[in-house]
């Protein structure tokens, strides 16, 4: 009973602690534990499992057999699994004797390892004991050679000395040198004894050699290379001398220096006195026999003093520099009692002759004794005085000597001051004389080449002589001629215009611009010299940005910030605008007498609409004369032949639509003349396609305008159209008028409102109540922002040109209209101004004060000819300013 309800208890935690195992864990179950029993399936299903076992009634006559053959199998595998639970209570007893086993093992490994190292330390002694006397001998060994080897060198430096003595009385210099060498190291050996008296005195006994040594030798060099022979013993040979140099290499350094600096100052004795500054050959004309004097000499040294001293004490460079040295000196000296004697072909001659000998110098010696190491030097080069090639690692002697003549390049600097004061008042005569465009290959003045080829030759020059305080200097009058040639060339050359007027008094002048019908015109010679002018400042102005990264590539690294030139940059820049502003201003006055002409037609009495009126015919006429002179001589600089288009219609567009609001289209009954104002639209049309051709005029070459010219072309010329438009719009009804007004011009301000409505003759008092209107209907539609057109309005350019091209298209109907009946010209003009409600709307512009009638009207009046006054003011202080420069 009681197992049964253990199994009961045992399966009931099964049951209760099911245990769920992953699809990978059961995949690998299935493989170690095969079985294909039903019951070992994952998927076991108890019900299907009877169902299968009893399929029908009579089956169960096995019931009791199956149930008996299921409770074994169930007490078989409680039997295997109490087994197995029993047995895992003796695995930690087996665990615990497994531990003890293994402490066990570790105490006698450790005993063991004790004794191992008490009987390693009993074998140590052992050894020691029987090695003791070994290194006792060893010591003993290393003392006694030591003192062997002392004593020998002790032997050495005693007989050394001795002998030593002996061969410097004898003067046996080539005998000398081994010995002097090994007693010079034995000594150095003995440094360590100098605490004992002997060694002490022995060390000063070879002190004493070496001093008496050196001071023989150079005794005997100095009688060897005297003047007078003494009678005390015989001149060295060079033999002998060339073994005491030797000797001389091991004793100290100082005796060497000071005997070499004995000798080259015994040899440069007959130059300083030749060369004496009280001496004519030695003032900067004959410098060239400085140089010329030491090549001889050198030559002369060697070939006699060659062998006597060795190759590594390089006396012939030490002979050089020393030379280099004392040069530099006098000529310092006596340039700077005889500076007024200097003038710039001497200062340059001397300097030539200067440059050309440090370079023959650097090539023949190496400039060790001046601490210069070839290997290590960058590799840069440059052109010399004659146009060769020179590296700069071979610049070894550069300024050694030249140096001098920096402080005195001041009169170079002024040397080119006054040769390009001199080429500038050449230029000025070239400029004064007539341009020959057509026969020269460029627009741009030859000068200005001329000029800039200087300024290189000279820079180049500068470089080779300093590249520090006199280029900066340089740079200086560079800036200064820059502005004489702009001014005194480029500037004058506008002014030298024959004009006769020009001539007279300023107030005469400025008449006579301003007379009407009388404005005096530049003369097709005139247009090529301004084109020249123009193109000769853009080159001068490219050429000076090249001409200042030049400079500071050149000049030294102090001097590099200081090297500015856009004021000069700035002074051709202002020169190009002037040559732009003349010519717009002489082609803005060509069309001023077809202006005048304009404003003078009676437009009211047109009676038909036929080709252009005459003053467009005119103005088309000056375009094609006087645009292709300017387009052909800008060729190089079509920029600015862009940007003088770009001015001329700023400027003349807005001076037409001035006229075109004093143009009177009003009948004598208040009607427009509808005939009058297709004519002017056609007018205004015909000028516009004139305009956007303006660029390529008379042109063989059919070439585009620019996008950004021929928007402003189409944007101004079709504002002058929509003038018109609204123009032909009846007045009543006045809503309607009012709306066609902001519909068409919807940046329009209520000075040019009133303007329209002067056009159309409308009273002033009806002007009041039409201008009170016009104020609260834009009020009203800049409130709400005319939210109801925004969507259908663009703003974008395109749109712009397309509605522009409609009212072309429109207006080369017009005379087909001509003879229409009035009701068409009504429908014709409802088409035109549904047309043009596609026009982008802006911010409205009016004047919030109050319309006081017919003073307010006339302030608008007044002020409209201030506005146009203060013009005048401003094209007479320009006159003015001109004057000014041509008549100082």
């Amino acid at each position: 009973m009681e197992s049964k309800s253990s199994n009961e208890a045992e399966a009931s935690v099964i049951a209760n602690n099911k245990i769920h195992f992953s699809k990978e864990v059961k995949h690998v179950i299935d493989k170690v534990l095969k079985s294909d029993d039903p019951m070992d399936a994952p998927d076991f299903n108890c019900v299907d499992y009877i169902n299968q076992l009893f399929p029908n009634e009579q089956s169960l006559v096995t019931i009791d057999e199956t149930i008996q053959r299921m409770q074994c199998e169930v007490s078989l595998i409680d039997d295997n699994i109490r087994s197995v639970v029993r047995g895992q209570t003796n695995t930690g007893q087996d665990g615990q004797l497994a531990l003890c086993e293994a402490q066990k093992v570790i105490s006698t490994l450790y005993e063991h390892i004790i004794d191992v190292k008490t009987r390693a330390e009993r074998t140590e002694e052992m050894v020691k004991e029987i090695t003791r006397d070994i290194k006792q001998l060893d010591c003993a060994k290393r003392n006694l050679t030591s003192a062997i080897t002392t004593l020998n060198h002790l032997h050495m430096l005693v007989g050394g000395i001795e002998s030593l003595e002996i061969l410097i009385e004898k003067r046996l210099y080539g005998e000398i040198l081994n010995p002097l060498q090994a007693i010079t190291e034995v000594n150095q050996h003995f440094q360590q004894y100098s605490d004992i008296e002997e060694i002490k005195n022995l060390s000063q006994s070879v002190d004493k050699i070496q001093i008496s040594l050196a001071h023989q030798i150079t005794e005997d060099f100095k009688e060897a290379f005297s003047v007078k022979k003494s009678n005390n013993h015989p001149r060295l040979g060079f033999n002998q001398l060339g073994d005491a140099c030797k000797v001389i290499s091991v004793l100290d350094p100082k005796v060497k220096k000071d005997l070499l600096k004995w000798f080259i100052a015994q040899q440069l004795e007959e130059y300083i006195h030749l060369f004496h500054e009280n001496q004519d050959i030695a003032w900067l004309d004959k410098i060239d026999k400085r140089y010329a004097w030491l090549k001889r000499h050198l030559l002369d040294f060697e070939d006699k003093f060659g062998a006597v001293f060795p190759l590594d004490w390089e006396v012939s460079e030490r002979i050089t520099v020393e030379f280099c040295r004392l040069t530099r000196e006098q000529l310092s000296q006596i340039m700077s009692k005889r500076v007024n004697e200097i003038d710039v072909r001497l200062l340059l001659f001397a300097i030539n002759k200067t440059q050309a000998f440090e370079q023959l110098l650097s090539k023949r010696f190496t400039g060790v004794t001046l601490g210069i190491n070839n290997d290590n030097q960058n590799t840069s080069s440059f052109t010399s005085g004659d146009g060769q090639l020179i590296n700069s690692a071979f610049l070894v002697f550069h300024d050694q000597i030249g140096s001098c003549f920096k402080t005195h390049l001041d009169i170079y600097i002024r040397s080119i001051d006054r040769n390009l004061a001199e080429l500038i008042e050449k230029f000025v005569e070239q400029a004064k004389e007539p341009f020959k465009a057509a026969e020269a290959k460029s627009t741009v003045y030859p000068s200005s080449a001329d000029l800039f080829v200087f300024y290189k030759k000279c820079m180049v020059q500068c470089n080779q002589l300093s590249n520090e305080q006199p280029m900066y200097e340089l740079a200086l009058v560079f800036k200064k001629y820059l502005r004489e040639y702009a001014s005194k060339v480029l500037d004058m050359s506008l002014l030298t215009r024959d004009m006769q007027n020009l001539s007279t008094a300023a107030g005469q002048v400025i008449h006579n611009f301003l007379k009407e019908g009388d404005a005096q015109r530049f003369s097709k010679g005139d247009l090529i010299r301004i084109c020249c002018v123009l193109t000769t400042a853009e080159y001068c102005l490219e050429t000076v940005q090249q001409l200042e990264d030049k400079l500071k590539e050149k000049v030294a690294a102090a001097y590099v910030n200081k090297i500015d030139m856009s004021e000069e940059k700035d002074v051709f820049h202002r020169i190009i605008s002037n040559c732009i502003q003349l010519l717009v201003q002489d082609l803005e006055t060509g069309c001023e007498s077809f202006l005048q002409a304009m404003s003078k037609v009676q437009w009211q009495s047109i009676s038909n609409v036929g080709d252009q009126s005459s003053f467009i015919t005119g103005m088309c006429a000056n375009f094609k004369q006087t645009v292709p002179v300017i387009r052909d001589n800008l060729s190089s600089s079509r920029k600015y032949f862009t940007q003088f288009c770009h001015k001329f219609v700023n400027v003349f567009i807005p001076k037409y639509i001035n006229v075109l609001y004093k143009c009177k289209l009003t009948l004598s009954d208040g009607c427009n003349n509808v005939l009058g104002c297709e004519q002017l639209l056609l007018d205004t049309h015909s000028l516009k396609t004139a305009l956007l051709d303006l660029p390529s005029i008379g042109s063989s070459v059919n070439r585009k305008a620019p996008t950004s010219y021929t928007k402003v072309v189409v944007k101004d010329m079709t504002r002058a159209e929509m003038i018109i438009k609204v123009v032909m719009t009846p007045v009543q009804p006045s809503a309607h008028f009012t709306q066609q007004v902001l519909k068409l011009l919807p940046d329009i301000t209520i000075a040019e409102y009133q303007k329209i409505l002067d056009m159309k003759a409308v009273k002033r008092v009806d002007q009041l109540q039409l201008i009170d209107l016009f104020k609260r209907t834009a009020s009203t539609a800049a409130a709400a922002g005319l939210s109801d057109n925004t969507d259908s309005i663009s703003t974008d350019a395109d749109q712009q040109n397309s509605t522009a091209n409609a009212l072309d298209s429109t207006n080369d109907n017009i005379n087909i209209m001509a003879d229409a009946t009035s009701t068409e010209i009504s429908t014709y003009q409802t088409n035109l101004a549904v047309n043009a409600t596609s026009t982008p709307k802006r911010a409205f512009i009016f004047s919030v004060g109050n319309f006081t009638g017919a003073n307010s009207s006339a302030g608008d009046k007044n002020a409209d000819n201030s506005s146009q006054s203060s013009g005048d003011r401003g094209r007479i202080r320009k006159l003015e300013n001109l004057l000014k420069k041509r008549l100082p």
